[in-house]
């Protein structure tokens, strides 16, 4: 559940869904579950509802408001990414140094993709959150 922020006068929520597969999210959307709860919810809710599917990096930084500017996105993506990647060099780096170049890419990279995916990335765009919604933040007050 996404909630206005502290302090905002926004009345908007968002709903995060996540699917294992297109097919999936289309047979949930498509199920009478989901078609009863819509037409219950809609007695308790203003406006018609606002679907946004989000990929790749725009799923790092979910908001009801939609993600923030690329710009910004691409900074926090690397402030996470070049110091993690560094890191992981001095680390596992040295330990799989010996290895085959492509076996040894393959585990750096599954590494990297790993950390940012379950770790640094939703620590950081919690850290960051004020920053990178604070356009929203402007237009919604």
């Amino acid at each position: 559940m996404l909630t206005p922020a502290l302090g905002s006068d926004a009345r908007e929520y968002g709903i995060l869904r996540t699917f294992a597969n297109e097919q999936e999210r289309d047979d949930f959307y498509g199920s009478p579950m989901f078609k009863t709860w819509g037409e219950r919810a809609r007695t308790l809710t203003e406006g018609e509802p606002v679907y946004r599917q989000l990929t790749g990096l725009e799923a790092w930084f979910r908001s009801p408001h939609g993600p923030p500017p690329r710009w910004k996105m691409a900074i926090a993506t690397f402030l996470r990414v070049f110091p993690t990647a560094m890191i992981l060099n001095l680390t596992l780096g040295r330990a799989i140094q010996p290895w085959p170049f492509v076996l040894g890419s393959a585990v750096f990279n599954a590494s990297m993709v790993v950390l940012l995916t379950w770790t640094v990335m939703p620590l950081a765009t919690r850290a960051l959150r004020g920053w990178l919604h604070s356009d929203e933040r402007k237009t919604s007050v």
